[in-house]
């Protein structure tokens, strides 16, 4: 891509091509990497953006091709899903809108209880044993279906804290099938006193 074509101040200063360095991350208490490490050298923007799951052009979205896949737990309006792939910590699961929206069409009155959901989630998860705190974000490059993401920090375990806790699922070791099916039950369970049903693994 030619220089006029970076499609702002921003992305014609970044060094293309090149490896940054790894050192503000290296030492501080959240980043699970030590020893010699590479960044990858920095792509070039990718213009036009190849679609999401669920827009014009891209795969079918994820959620309307099979809406209660892996769901654990559902109301009217929202779904929540686990179990979709191996996880390291205790819980991740993802909260879906039941209907096809983006963050930015979401209707007032789902809007609404986006919030009040994000509370009820995240003290569900607390509800598994050896859980400290409940983490959650919305990355939104994977599928145009509007998702917020939760994950469970281990109690105690301080290294987990911040954005690094994603790496970290990743790292540590698998959580057995049966445990897994416990915290989702206890999850749906949690859940479901406050309305909705457990479905899937959480029955």
């Amino acid at each position: 891509m030619s220089e006029p074509e970076r499609p702002s101040e921003y992305h014609r200063r970044l060094p293309y091509g090149e490896r940054v360095s790894a050192e503000p991350l290296l030492g501080g208490p959240f980043f699970p990497f030590e020893g010699d490490l590479q960044v990858v050298p920095l792509d070039e923007p990718v213009l036009p953006e190849p679609p999401r799951a669920g827009e014009p052009g891209g795969k079918p979205c994820f959620t309307c091709t099979n809406p209660e896949l892996d769901a654990i737990w559902g109301d009217d309006q929202w779904l929540l899903k686990a179990g979709f792939q191996q996880n390291g910590l205790p819980m991740v699961a993802l909260l879906v809108p039941r209907e096809h929206y983006r963050l930015d069409n979401l209707p007032p009155e789902l809007t609404a209880t986006l919030g009040p959901m994000i509370q009820r989630v995240a003290g569900a998860i607390r509800q598994i044993e050896g859980v400290g705190r409940t983490h959650f974000n919305r990355w939104g490059d994977g599928s145009e279906h509007f998702h917020v993401w939760f994950l469970a920090r281990p109690l105690g375990m301080m290294q987990l804290r911040g954005a690094m806790i994603a790496a970290w699922d990743d790292l540590l070791p698998p959580v057995p099938p049966e445990e897994f099916q416990a915290n989702a039950r206890t999850v749906a369970t949690a859940l479901s006193a406050q309305g909705g049903v457990a479905l899937g693994l959480g029955k």
